[in-house]
């Protein structure tokens, strides 16, 4: 069944008169964050206090709350002093948080992981660091705790909770995350949570078996347990926190109607365009893009980056795309410079990811739990559904090379002029593509267990 429909989409990708149909959904589990017996925790009075028929609780006050104490138990940490809770980031750095240096290329490990693109860590693994971890922020007197999301709409965003040793690291996810309400978490089936502990020795990882190249720290995720660690210095690598971050939220996102892309948004005049494209080629005009961070969430809402932009005034929710723009690189002279796309034909090219020889299925370097073919049948349903218009630009037609610049512009022109269809001129991209169709296992990547 799976050949089957790789096989269509290639055959419709280079059929301008194909009409491929597919309503398939992405099927995506999503587990319950960690929960640890509540027995473990009750709360018990002495006899003298049982005599007297009353038990006294102290006043709840700043960095005291029993509701936020018992969630965090939940979660395997045992507040000692106090916990700090949502924070504004006067009051952080009131509590002594600092801008930290901007670190990258730490080593993630992630379990759960349907590509390539970031190291495993087996379930063993996991569990010996997370229990190292709470037992290790469960021994500092003060716990910082954040909340946030990973999207900005509502209804189908991520909720993901920050629990912290050090008031600098929830500084720096606050700087990433959407703001939500706290009761937002509370009544959310599954959160993220996020650990943060700076103060554990860096041989954590080499304890548990990962290696001893983390001097600096590292960020360990699994997808199964909605949880995130990052260890010593790892909140300073943004990029590496984000990735881990997509990665996690990529199935809660899914599960509530969403479709979480490596996309950028591009904004011209009132017209929205959803642009796929390789990163190299972004960054020379990242200024000219809604976020400088790749990820996109898809919904019947419209389009949402997955974290803060950064921009002053900018909208957190947009309007559905007037255009799906696909950039592909191909300098044999196959690929038209601009061409239009049937929905299918958006589908299979969004698929392959094709750039030059190599192939990057759904436009993903980094970790995702979702197969990239099932990302391209919900995308070919949302293109359907929505009958958004799709295109192709060719990156590399012969000599030339587009850069960044020309690329916002020839995406812009996808708007008001009327485009040819896609129609292979030459080479021998079509047995390329099928080449790509018949290793598509390795190319869709191993999950881990």
């Amino acid at each position: 069944m799976r050949n089957a429909i790789l096989k269509r989409f290639v055959q419709d990708a280079f059929h301008s008169s194909s009409k491929l149909r597919s309503r398939s959904a992405i099927a995506t589990a999503t587990t319950a964050p960690i929960s640890l017996s509540s027995r473990h925790y009750a709360a018990s009075a002495s006899l003298a206090e049982e005599d007297a028929g009353t038990v006294v609780f102290p006043r709840e006050g700043p960095g005291v709350s029993y509701g936020l104490n018992w969630a965090l138990a939940g979660r395997g940490v045992i507040v000692g002093d106090k916990a700090f809770h949502n924070l504004k980031s006067s009051e952080l750095l009131q509590q002594g948080a600092t801008t930290s240096e901007t670190l990258s290329g730490l080593p993630v490990y992630v379990r759960g992981n349907a590509v390539g693109g970031a190291s495993e860590i087996s379930k063993a693994q996991f569990s010996k660091l997370l229990k190292q971890v709470t037992t290790h922020i469960s021994s500092i007197s003060n716990v910082f705790v954040q909340d946030g999301a990973v999207g900005s709409s509502s209804k189908c965003d991520a909720k993901v909770r920050v629990i912290s040793d050090s008031p600098s690291a929830v500084l720096s996810l606050s700087n990433v995350l959407f703001r939500t309400p706290s009761r937002a978490i509370s009544h959310d089936s599954c959160p993220l949570t996020v650990y943060i502990a700076t103060s554990l020795s860096p041989a954590t990882a080499d304890i548990i078996g990962l290696g001893s190249q983390a001097t600096n720290g590292f960020i360990a995720a699994d997808i199964e347990r909605s949880s995130l660690v990052l260890c010593g210095k790892a909140f300073s690598d943004i990029k590496g926190t984000k990735d881990a971050l997509a990665a996690l939220a990529g199935p809660l996102i899914s599960a509530r109607g969403g479709l979480p892309l490596a996309a950028r948004l591009l904004v011209s005049g009132e017209s929205v365009i959803l642009l796929f494209a390789p990163e190299d080629t972004l960054q020379s005009c990242s200024d000219l893009l809604v976020s400088a961070d790749t990820g996109v969430i898809l919904s019947s809402q419209g389009v949402a980056p997955f974290f803060q932009t950064g921009a002053s005034g900018s909208p957190n929710l947009f309007k559905l795309p007037a255009a799906v723009v696909l950039a592909s690189a191909d300098s044999s002279g196959a690929i038209p410079s601009v061409s239009k796309l049937s929905p299918g034909q958006a589908a299979y090219h969004f698929l392959a990811g094709y750039q030059n020889g190599k192939f990057v299925p759904a436009y993903s370097k980094g970790p995702s739990a979702t197969d990239p073919l099932e990302l391209a049948k919900a995308l070919l349903s949302k293109m359907n559904e929505n009958q958004l218009p799709s295109f192709l630009i060719n990156l590399s037609e012969g000599e030339k090379n587009v850069t960044g610049k020309e690329l916002i512009k020839l995406a812009e022109s996808t708007l008001s002029k009327n485009i040819s269809p896609f129609e292979p001129k030459a080479g021998d991209l079509q047995s390329k593509y099928k080449s790509f169709i018949s290793a598509s296992p390795c190319f869709l990547g191993k999950r881990s267990t």
